[in-house]
């Protein structure tokens, strides 16, 4: 595993130096082409178990390590989230109906290098508020992504991000956040999906880190299962989620974990 470098921030955060970003870029490139490959196993009768285990084979088939398997005691190498479970939703028997949504979630480890990312999924007919939903959570994942360069703050991030939310009568998740991540898979800073511009670390080259928009049609309140992983909406409201890793440029910020075969969003456009 190459060693880490770069230097910290005051606030903890680590800049990374510009000739890291391959080993991100690739490792972003296997978990997002993990989550373009899994498209064909989406459909109703599906179990979120055979997902999973279909994901921890394309892992091994990568020459990949899932991030996610032995990670504080969890087994599994996809989060599965369906409906109104918000995230870190645990790969189960019971099967999928028609006009579920899931949000399929996947870190994989290579060369030291961690990616990281989620994206939504249907089963069946696509019901109306379900689409706006997923609607409005990706559109507001790039418009936190669009806040990313240097200068701006984390607080421009989430500003963005709720803004655009709440504009359509919808609530951002805050019990759960982006993080830092790298040659670790969580690190400093926090990135939340809220907040006031301007405030927050200040945004500088090297930086990497997740933003991963969790967005309820209900209020914003959530609670975990007993199993101490499982998240849902306490209003049981449905939920959506995206995320991409990306990395601050001289410029702006690189993505790391496009689709590559430009499937990201459910309608595969």
């Amino acid at each position: 595993m190459t060693s880490a470098r770069g230097r910290l921030t005051k606030d903890g955060i680590r800049i990374y130096e510009p000739g890291d970003f391959a080993g991100m870029a690739e490792a972003g490139r296997i978990a997002a082409t993990i989550l373009d490959d899994i498209i064909p196993q989406i459909f109703m009768g599906q179990t979120t178990t055979e997902i999973d285990r279909i994901i921890t084979e394309m892992v091994t088939d990568h020459g990949a390590k899932s991030a996610t398997i032995g990670y504080k005691g969890y087994q599994h190498a996809s989060c599965i989230s369906v409906n109104h479970v918000v995230c870190h939703g645990i790969p189960g028997e019971k099967k999928i109906n028609d006009g579920d949504i899931l949000n399929i979630d996947v870190t994989v480890i290579v060369d030291g290098w961690f990616g990281d990312t989620s994206r939504m999924y249907v089963a069946g007919k696509l019901p109306r508020k379900s689409e706006r939903l997923i609607e409005v959570t990706h559109a507001a994942l790039f418009k936190g992504i669009e806040a990313v360069k240097p200068g701006n703050t984390f607080g421009d991030i989430g500003h963005a991000i709720q803004s655009f939310v709440e504009g359509h009568r919808m609530s951002v998740v805050k019990d759960f956040c982006g993080h830092g991540l790298g040659q670790v898979f969580h690190a400093p800073p926090n990135v939340l999906h809220y907040g006031r511009a301007g405030t927050g670390p200040v945004l500088e080259e090297g930086m990497l880190f997740t933003i991963e928009p969790m967005v309820n049609l209900g209020r914003s309140e959530t609670k975990v299962l007993a199993d101490d992983w499982t998240a849902v909406t306490r209003d049981k409201s449905l939920s959506a989620q995206f995320e991409h890793s990306v990395g601050v440029t001289a410029t702006g910020v690189e993505i790391f974990t496009l689709s590559p075969r430009n499937l990201f969003h459910p309608t595969y456009g």
